[in-house]
């Protein structure tokens, strides 16, 4: 009997020890040598359930809230770039030319798309209180349509270069050649409006092109001048020996090179198509 009961409060004494142990068993897992106990349902319930913040890591394997995954409301998508740095291309030319007649871009049109047209752009989009990307989208280019008109041809691919200045109050009646020294070009004008427009060149210090008003005193198209014997097609002399001429140098070379006291135009068939429109006896301003 004796032996019984102590056998029997060591078998109670296992039991507690076991009881004790139990979640330190179940941390274990598979492979610890003891089976965990099967969890209750309130425990299963709440295990179930994902995790209301990541762990310490900063990491968690929950799905994201649903105000996590949606697309913000207030971001507008992106305008799409019509034309931007870079881009070359017949529009583009367009662009510049639609510019230039509002003041944007002072030069002829090019049609590639630099540093220069950027910042015309940019001028544009600040006065419309539009985004200053210099880059044109669709809202900047239907701006500058709804102000502007399509272009003529001789606005897309003008013979000049250079930027015609204020008409000579002297060019403003009349059937005139207006040429300016200033802005180095020719302006064909009729009562005050220009028909068209050209590069000139001048005469060097030493022979240099006369200043003041004339009047055409004869055309020759094929002329050879009979002091330097080259060619001056096209000639419409005004003052002397001085003429309006096409330069083949004035082609080749640009501003390098100089007449001897004539105007030089380098676009052939501009001059060829204004040498058909003048007549003798028709004005010519030469002025700063």
């Amino acid at each position: 009997m004796h032996r019984s009961s102590v056998v029997f409060r060591s078998l109670i004494a296992v039991a507690a020890v076991a009881l004790a142990t139990g979640c330190t068993a179940q941390a274990a897992g598979p492979g610890g040598g003891t089976s965990a106990p099967a969890p209750s349902a309130s425990a299963s319930s709440a295990s179930s359930q994902p995790a209301a913040t990541p762990s310490a890591s900063g990491t968690t394997d929950d799905k994201p809230s649903a105000s996590a995954t949606a697309s913000p409301t207030s971001d507008a998508p992106a305008a799409k770039v019509l034309m931007t740095d870079g881009d070359e291309s017949a529009q583009v030319r367009e662009l510049q030319a639609r510019l230039r007649q509002i003041g944007y871009f002072d030069r002829a049109p090019t049609g590639f798309f630099g540093t220069m047209t950027a910042g015309a752009v940019k001028g544009f989009q600040k006065k419309r209180e539009l985004p200053q990307t210099g880059s044109v989208d669709e809202t900047t280019w239907q701006r500058l349509l709804a102000m502007t008109h399509e272009p003529t041809a001789d606005e897309l691919k003008p013979s000049t270069t250079n930027k015609l200045d204020k008409p000579d109050a002297r060019c403003m009646t009349g059937r005139v050649l207006c040429i300016s020294k200033e802005s180095r070009t020719l302006a064909w004008m009729i009562d005050g409006k220009v028909v068209s427009s050209m590069d000139v060149r001048f005469g060097s210090e030493n022979t240099p092109t006369r200043e003041g008003t004339f009047k055409v005193d004869f055309k020759s198209r094929d002329h050879v001048s009979t002091i330097y014997h080259t060619p001056m097609p096209y000639a419409m002399f005004f003052s002397g020996g001085q003429a309006v001429h096409y330069s083949s140098d004035f082609a080749a070379r640009g501003y390098n090179g100089a007449s001897h006291g004539c105007v030089n135009v380098r676009d052939r068939g501009k001059i060829a198509t204004l040498f058909g429109q003048v007549n003798v006896g028709d004005k010519v301003v030469v002025h700063w």
